[in-house]
């Protein structure tokens, strides 16, 4: 007998872990982290609330101080971080939650003001992003970085390794490195921000390099079943751009294939709905060959689609997990979503980040 088609409701076995949904809370930066850029207790409040998703990826989290490029953003390099983590996880797990922590460095998007030492920031290229840093000071343009030295490049690595170590010390179940969005790794792996002509550089092997180095560091700490990679082939975000977008990312999707639990794919411009792709999202499934996450402006019914059609063995929602805590079941039952509110999104407290209501107590 034919085995039914998968539905978004469906059950899933995601490497180390078991997914009770396919729903995936995306990362959302929401710059609440507290002093030294530990969580705070209302984190843990806020993540719990949304433990129904099948998995809980977390905001993008700095690996090391350099990491840092936006204020109020959390970190995963001190002990403070790991216990301020740890409350969070604690809470997710205990209402029956999944959740991995996103490894994150910025790169070039970064500002001085933000740099031990009020260092430039680093990149593959002395090559500055357009764009503006959000610093103590307001808006700043964002500097010509230093081009990181070769012999700089394990230290990259090991900094990824270690923030894994923490990350699973804290209590996380993996962790996914963040390789889209126009941030450090992604500087790497297009040709618009990298002009190297060392290892690193110049050709597709070159610039997929450091990503394959940092994969392997993390795996080697946490095991292929409990690390994901996140990438967005298209994303213009953070002034990122590459001449061959289909040849780049086919290389990555095939790099990575049989070596971690799943590739999280923004597909598309992430805050941009509609036009034409200029990236075949099936031949990178495909390519991959493993468990594959769908984001980019996906509506409820679009990501059932994508479920049962095979698009899709994931999908995860990004600005729709901002007002709806309880997204599961909105979907599941049919409930209109809430709308959030964008003033709230970055920075604050309560407001706008623990106190959406769950559809079933709307009614009193």
């Amino acid at each position: 007998m034919p085995q039914a088609a998968p539905t978004l409701f469906s059950p899933l076995s995601l490497g180390a872990l078991s997914l009770p949904n396919r729903v995936v809370m995306a990362p959302l930066t929401r710059c609440r982290a507290g002093v030294g850029n530990v969580p705070q207790a209302l984190a843990a409040l806020y993540y719990a609330q949304r433990a129904s998703a099948g998995l809980i990826v977390s905001e993008a989290t700095q690996i090391m101080p350099e990491g840092q490029g936006y204020p109020a953003t959390p970190g995963i390099h001190s002990d403070d971080q790991v216990a301020g983590w740890q409350r969070v996880t604690d809470a997710v797990h205990a209402a029956g939650g999944r959740m991995v922590l996103q490894l994150w460095h910025v790169g070039r998007v970064s500002h001085p003001t933000f740099q031990p030492g009020e260092a430039l920031p680093v990149a593959p290229s002395a090559i500055a992003a357009k764009g503006q840093s959000m610093t103590r000071f307001g808006a700043q343009d964002h500097p010509v970085p230093r081009a990181l030295e070769t012999a700089e490049l394990p230290g990259i690595v090991e900094a990824y390794a270690a923030a894994t170590r923490r990350a699973l010390a804290a209590g996380f179940d993996g962790v996914e490195v963040h390789a889209a969005n126009g941030y450090l790794l992604d500087q790497f792996l297009r040709d618009a921000s990298n002009q190297r002509t060392d290892l690193y550089g110049g050709t597709v092997a070159n610039r997929i390099r450091l990503l394959d180095e940092v994969v392997a560091g993390v795996t080697a700490v946490a095991g292929e079943g409990r690390v994901g990679v996140r990438i967005s082939p298209e994303n213009t975000f953070n002034d990122i751009d590459d001449s061959d977008p289909q040849t780049l990312f086919h290389a990555v999707a095939t790099l990575l294939r049989g070596r971690i639990a799943y590739l999280h794919v923004v597909e598309g411009e992430d805050r941009i709905a509609g036009g034409a792709p200029r990236v075949d999202y099936g031949s990178l499934r495909k390519a991959f060959g493993g468990i594959y996450m769908a984001c980019c402006n996906y509506s409820p019914e679009r990501a059932m689609a994508a479920v049962s059609e095979g698009h899709a063995d994931l999908v995860a929602f990004g600005r729709h997990y901002l007002g709806n805590p309880d997204l599961v079941a909105r979907i599941r039952l049919g409930i209109p979503l809430a709308r959030s509110e964008n003033k709230t999104w970055y920075g604050g407290g309560a407001k706008g980040y623990t106190d959406y209501p769950l559809a079933t107590s709307l009614d009193g």
